[in-house]
């Protein structure tokens, strides 16, 4: 009762039962207005006069009758596509990835724009702002917001990108301000990895997930981990930074090796094909690593070897219910996954009669730019 009358007297709580309302009504979990006093955890008739007000709004539709096997019909709820769109954008130092994503959750529009080798923040910025005009071109109604995937460290609070190490200028760049400022619209800002564990809750194999880790290894290696429903960032944002681990784990005092120089895409694709750690990179980074998705011998072993000393300490601090693998990688496709979980059995004793489950990610190079529009949808919040 105290709670429902909060609910009716102030706003911010208004705001948040409109927010969690459509968000319920958009991933499918309510679908009337009987499921959605339950998700929201409140009586029928309150969730009633939120629901009228998102009608009113022309921001949800009810229609039709969904007759379940027992009870009465239901109207059914849904969110209306055309009330405005969310644009995501991720970038790394190569290319910026943009998606136009409607009221529903739908993608409408997908904008790709490469970067040039001697790229600068400025060049990001402008590609950034260029992506998201264009995008609107395909799109109906208003532009909402706008999420960002950043790459390296981020403070989302402060909307600042902190460090890139491969954009040299790039430091301590306002970002949310900069797009802010041309666009007119709220910009929320999140670390790639992190963005692209929203793009698994929304979009892939994390819809139905608690509890999930994205293994990142792309230009650097990096974790995302969701634990409770709720992203893990940290007390300083940087959650998930085990590319920093020293490597290997028993280097020794005075070892300047860390994770990500063995384990990042471009170092395991050289160690796959047997070649010198700064040997040249192919063009197509994933369809060379695809190539080398049969590879059998001691470097495949060693390669899945190291991987699952990381799976099996990252399971034994987060008791994941799943890894999901993104990047370059996932062309080694379900061997090299299957793999990984095999040698995690052999390496930690504990862990072997009930081993991590490791599994490449469907999403592909949108991914990032998907996670970014969730992050936006996921802000969203009522006039």
């Amino acid at each position: 009762m105290v709670l429902m009358l909060r609910v009716r007297k102030k706003p911010i709580f208004q705001r948040e039962v409109l927010e969690a309302a459509v968000l319920h009504v958009r991933s499918g979990r309510a679908t009337s207005r009987t499921t959605l006093a339950k998700e929201l955890g409140i009586s029928p008739s309150t969730v009633g006069q939120y629901v009228d007000r998102l009608i009113a709004e022309r921001l949800l539709d009810e229609s039709g009758i969904n007759q379940g096997p027992m009870g009465r019909p239901r109207r059914i709820l849904k969110t209306r596509s055309e009330a405005g769109w969310f644009a995501g954008v991720e970038f790394n130092a190569q290319r910026v990835q943009a998606v136009g994503v409607d009221f529903s959750g739908r993608v409408n529009a997908v904008v790709a724009r490469a970067l040039p080798a001697e790229v600068d923040a400025e060049m990001v910025i402008q590609a950034i702002l260029a992506s998201v005009l264009k995008l609107a071109e395909s799109m109906r109604g208003p532009l909402f917001s706008v999420g960002l995937g950043v790459p390296g460290l981020v403070d989302p609070q402060a909307g600042m990108g902190i460090l890139f190490a491969f954009i040299p200028d790039w430091k301590q760049i306002p970002v949310v301000e900069r797009i802010t400022k041309k666009l007119g619209v709220p910009v929320i800002l999140e670390g790639s990895l992190r963005v692209i564990a929203l793009a698994e809750r929304w979009f892939g194999l994390g819809h139905d997930l608690n509890d999930y880790v994205i293994l990142g290894p792309r230009s650097g290696f990096g974790i995302a981990m969701v634990q409770e429903g709720r992203l893990v960032e940290g007390a300083r944002h940087a959650a998930g930074e085990v590319g920093r681990w020293p490597w290997p784990l028993g280097g020794g005092k005075g070892s300047t090796q860390e994770l990500h120089h063995a384990l990042s895409a471009p170092a395991t694709w050289r160690r796959l094909a047997g070649l010198a750690s700064r040997a040249a990179l192919p063009v197509d980074l994933r369809a060379a690593l695809g190539a080398l998705a049969q590879t059998e011998g001691p470097q495949w072993e060693a390669v899945c070897e190291d991987y699952a000393r990381v799976v099996g300490c990252v399971q034994l601090l987060t008791d994941t219910e799943l890894f999901i693998l993104h990047g370059p990688l996932t062309e080694l496709g379900a061997r090299f996954c299957e793999s990984v979980t095999t040698a995690v059995g052999g390496l930690f004793p504990s862990l072997a009669a009930d081993p991590p489950k490791l599994v490449p990610s469907r999403l592909g190079e949108e991914a990032g730019a998907l996670g970014a529009a969730s992050l936006a949808m996921e802000s969203w919040s009522p006039a």
